[in-house]
C-alpha cells in the first residue's frame, strides 16, 4: 500500500462528503462561477470561560480536562487584559480556556458535534439561525459540557458552558448558513418559537 492510499483512509467522514457531494451541490445552489469560491470550514474554536476560577483555581484545572477530552488538544488558558475591582479581577489572572481546531480534528469535532452531542442536548428546539456574525461564521453556545460523550458523568465537578465558534471563508452570513445547513446544522424553522 502507498501513503496516499492510507492517508484517503484516514480522512474525515464529513470532509469527505464534503469534497464529494456538498462542494458541487453548494456551488450551484449559491450561484457561483468557481469551485473555489464555495465557502468552507477554516477553523472552529471552543472557548470555555471560568469566571470563579479567581476564588477557585480547581475549576480552571476542571475546564482544562474538559476541553482536553473533548476536543483531544491541550487548550491554552485565557487571561484576563484589565483588572476589575468589582469581579475582584486582576490583570493576567487565568479566567477560561480555548481551543482552536483546524485541519482533521476540526473536521472529526464538527462530525461528533452534529451527530452526537447537538442531539443530547435536553429539549432541544433548535439552534438559533440569527447567530452569524455578518461574515459567515457562526457561534452557539453550549450550557453542560455532558452533551458530550467523552466525558464522564462521575467525574464531573460542576457543569460548565462553553462557547463554539464556527469560522468559514463564507462572505456572507447566507453562504454560511448554506454551508452549515449542507452538514446537517439542526437550525430553528421560521415559524417555530423560542
Amino acid at each position: 500500500m502507498s501513503a496516499s492510499t492510507t492517508e484517503a483512509q484516514a480522512r474525515p467522514r464529513l470532509r469527505d462528503k464534503y469534497d464529494s457531494e456538498l462542494r458541487a451541490q453548494l456551488k450551484e445552489s449559491l450561484g457561483l462561477g468557481n469551485i473555489m469560491e464555495v465557502p468552507r470550514l477554516e477553523k472552529i474554536v471552543v472557548n470555555m470561560g471560568v469566571g470563579r476560577a479567581t476564588q477557585q483555581p480547581s475549576l480552571l484545572e476542571g475546564a482544562v480536562r474538559d476541553l482536553t477530552e473533548i476536543t483531544g488538544q491541550k487548550p491554552l488558558v485565557t487571561r484576563a487584559k484589565k483588572s476589575i475591582a468589582g469581579f475582584k479581577l486582576r490583570e493576567g489572572n487565568a479566567i477560561g480556556a480555548k481551543v482552536t481546531l483546524r485541519g482533521d480534528r476540526m473536521w472529526e469535532f464538527l462530525d461528533r458535534l452534529v451527530s452526537l452531542a447537538i442531539p443530547r442536548i435536553r429539549d432541544f428546539r433548535g439552534l438559533p439561525s440569527n447567530s452569524f456574525d455578518g461574515r459567515g461564521n457562526y457561534t452557539f453556545g453550549v450550557t453542560e459540557q455532558l452533551i458530550f460523550p467523552e466525558i464522564d458523568y462521575d467525574k464531573v465537578d460542576t457543569t460548565r458552558g462553553m462557547d463554539i465558534t464556527i469560522v468559514t471563508t463564507a462572505r456572507t452570513d447566507a453562504e454560511g448558513k448554506a454551508l452549515l445547513d449542507a452538514f446537517g446544522f439542526p437550525f430553528k424553522r421560521e415559524g417555530q418559537q423560542q
